[in-house]
């Protein structure tokens, strides 16, 4: 069984190409024929905002980030950097939440408020507004991390602190995310 990839898509390939002994080892050893293997987003990345607020994406995510993103207002001082798949899931749960509830609508307000859409130009360029850069304090060199569905981007001084605070209390992190069942 083999894995081909196609146009940013993983398909199953089976035994294709054995009759003349070009195959292809399987290394995802589940995966269904023809079910695309969505995009993971992983890795910490360094990269420079330049004069006009551009940033320029990952190289690695420039495929998948193609058709737009949505950067918004993250927590903890950073901005989050959704596709436009994962901005519309995102939505779709943030809208079904009941407006009667304070917690739903000040949520909403948090992410929808300083939300901008933007596709990358043609070197995987973003355009960050200036209100966004003054949120997260971005000034020249910043962090892109990956987080499986969506990017974050740090200033590099913020992103020290959390890994610093993530090193010092992993033990603590991790007995109470056992206790939550992960």
């Amino acid at each position: 069984m083999a894995i081909a990839k196609w146009q940013n898509m993983m398909y199953n390939v089976g035994n294709c190409g054995g009759k003349w002994g070009i195959t292809l080892q399987n290394t995802l050893l589940t995966a269904p024929k023809w079910v695309r293997i969505a995009q993971m987003f992983l890795g910490e990345y360094l990269h420079n905002i330049d004069g006009k607020g551009r940033l320029t994406l990952p190289a690695r995510f420039r495929a998948e980030l193609a058709k737009g993103v949505v950067v918004t207002r993250g927590l903890d001082g950073c901005l989050f950097v959704y596709p436009v798949d994962e901005w519309e899931k995102l939505a779709q749960r943030i809208n079904g939440l009941p407006l009667t509830k304070k917690d739903a609508r000040t949520l909403a307000r948090l992410i929808y408020s300083r939300a901008s859409a933007c596709v990358p130009d043609k070197q995987g360029r973003i355009l960050l507004p200036t209100y966004l850069r003054e949120f997260a304090t971005l000034d020249g060199e910043t962090v892109i991390i990956g987080l499986y569905t969506r990017l974050e981007i740090w200033n590099p001084e913020r992103w020290q602190q959390v890994t610093n605070d993530v090193e010092e209390h992993g033990d603590a992190i991790a007995e109470h995310l056992a206790e939550l069942g992960i």
